[in-house]
């Protein structure tokens, strides 16, 4: 979504193809780390942006890794049955290990399913969505209605903090209705997030500690996947807005069963408050997950425009002002929720790529250039 239940990306992906990989694994005391040769076929030849590449997980689903803000840990979702899960949880990582055997710390509570971890600025909590006070079993996931591909929103998402041992030390929603997908200003003074408290999907922003909530969309249609600019300034997210008549009342019926349809998303970019809110991009099928680049002046984002059906998705760059689209990656199958470290060195993203040609996504780390 950013913030989709990670069973779900099986839709966007049909097949994929096998690739072969040459490495050579260094021992050490904690697990075993996979360096990449130069010639690493994980990238392709025609991503120039990635200087190099490090795959971070090994088997499973595991999506929407999130830096903390100096950079030395991640905090990722995964609901991988070799872990013991049976639904999406929230695993905490340094950023300079891999787990390939080896099992990460789980940070959430382990009931009900969760979803959208993010840092707080003191990079001694985080905060995350989760349904665990309702029910601390893992919910059905509704894939298809009336034969088309479905999210669910469920309306008993709120958003909690927790410390770095689990902990959860405080709420910051209990409104009615889905409280998810929130993200937190590289200023570290604010948190935008989508909710259904109107009666639609929008976004609003709240203070660190769910103080001074504010409504920042207002227009039928779901909005989600925010993510503030480098400076705090300005927002970018997905939306499915309904046009027409048929649109608007297949929206609102599917919303009412705590659904929406995501295969038509475009973004849309606007100041922090909400004001100067415009289309960035026009391209069809679903454009999402989009993040800024260090410099804040464009974006990279995952996109299915060019897939005659559905898949595969790649990353893509566009400016400020929708023009200069730039392909980043070249997969045959699935990258999406690319997140730049606070340095701006770094991407980490989720890929089927070297997955053995089963619908695996795990996480990898590059070496970002200009």
């Amino acid at each position: 979504m950013k913030c989709i239940p990670i069973i779900l990306i099986f839709l966007f992906v049909v097949s994929c193809n096998e690739m072969k990989t040459d490495t050579k694994i260094v021992e050490n005391s904690s697990s075993a780390i996979t360096i990449k040769t130069k010639n690493d076929s994980l990238i392709f030849s025609e991503e120039r942006h990635f200087k190099s590449i490090r795959q971070v997980t090994f088997g499973g689903d595991n999506a929407e890794a999130y830096w903390s803000f100096d950079d030395k840990q991640l905090i990722f979702q995964s609901n991988y049955k070799g872990w013991g899960l049976e639904c999406d949880q929230m695993f905490l990582m340094n950023a300079d290990e891999i787990f390939n055997d080896s099992k990460p710390l789980m940070i959430s509570t382990g009931k009900g399913r969760t979803t959208c971890a993010y840092f707080l600025p003191d990079n001694k909590h985080i905060k995350y969505a989760s349904k665990h006070l309702v029910d601390e079993k893992c919910p059905e996931v509704p894939l298809r209605k009336n034969g088309k591909y479905v999210w669910p929103v469920y309306d008993s998402f709120d958003i909690f903090v927790a410390d770095l041992e689990g902990n959860i030390t405080a709420q910051l929603t209990d409104e009615p209705g889905y409280d998810a997908e929130a993200t937190v200003s590289p200023k570290g003074d604010k948190i935008v997030f989508t909710s259904a408290r109107s009666g639609d999907l929008e976004l609003y922003t709240m203070n660190l500690d769910g103080s001074n909530v504010k409504q920042i969309t207002n227009e039928l249609g779901y909005d989600g996947g925010a993510f503030f600019s480098p400076d705090g300034t300005k927002l970018i997210f997905r939306s499915s807005r309904p046009k027409t008549e048929e649109e608007i009342t297949e929206y609102k019926e599917l919303l009412a069963k705590g659904l929406v349809q995501p295969t038509e998303m475009e973004l849309y970019i606007c100041n922090a408050d909400g004001s100067d809110l415009r289309q960035l991009t026009h391209l069809g099928n679903a454009n999402w997950s989009p993040v800024f680049l260090p410099s804040g002046e464009k974006i990279l984002f995952s996109s299915n425009f060019e897939a005659e059906r559905g898949f595969p998705f790649n990353l893509y760059m566009i400016d400020l002002n929708g023009k200069n689209l730039e392909r980043v990656t070249h997969s045959e199958t699935f990258d999406a929720f690319p997140v730049f470290s606070n340095d701006g060195k770094y991407l980490v993203f989720s890929s089927n790529r070297n997955n053995g040609g089963n619908h695996d996504t795990n996480l990898f780390i590059v070496e970002w250039q200009d």
